[in-house]
């Protein structure tokens, strides 16, 4: 049985299709970045030894799965994997030197509540449900969303958001017309 995978222009336009309002985005460049840290953080605080061509790394779950998000991000688009592969690797390293921190895991679950409070706050203004309530993988789209967002900004991949941005409005209508 083949998977079929989603094109990047499919995902980030069913992304977008919620994600519209200045407001909503902006709300979602702070709750995503603190939910995605409060992650990393509580699966950064186990740690275990993996022997590897006669040396010893030391990972974690945290480790582990983000690697494997970021195979799913190079197959989907490099150039944008890049940009999260420089976000991921800070935020791993971060959530390291927090995993020193006293209860840690309490500072892990408060940030995950202020970065879901932030994500519901941005679809009140956007006054559409969050992406993921129809397709579990756009949890994995957001952040890849953002980074995209960020290259737009800079002038960068201009043939993908000309190709994402019709086919978000299309589904947006598509949305709305049910919703009437």
């Amino acid at each position: 049985m083949a998977v079929i995978m989603k094109s990047v222009e499919e995902q980030l336009s069913q992304y977008k299709s919620v994600h519209f309002n200045k407001n909503n985005i902006k709300t979602h460049f702070i709750g995503i970045p603190l939910i995605i840290l409060a992650l990393t953080l509580l699966l950064s605080l186990n740690t275990f030894n993996v022997l590897f061509l006669n040396m010893t790394l030391i990972l974690s779950p945290a480790i582990v799965l983000f690697s494997g998000v970021l195979v799913y991000y190079f197959v989907l688009q490099w150039r944008l994997a890049l940009g999260m592969l420089g976000y991921i690797v800070t935020n791993l390293y971060i959530a390291s030197l927090m995993t020193a921190i006293p209860n840690s895991y309490l500072l892990a679950i408060t940030i995950f509540v202020v970065g879901w409070v932030m994500q519901f706050i941005g679809h009140y203004f956007e006054k559409a449900k969050p992406a993921f309530v129809d397709d579990l993988s756009q949890f994995l789209i957001g952040p890849f969303f953002l980074m995209a967002e960020i290259y737009f900004y800079l002038g960068l991949e201009k043939k993908l958001l000309k190709d994402i941005t019709p086919l978000a409005i299309a589904r947006r209508r598509k949305l709305e017309a049910i919703k009437r």
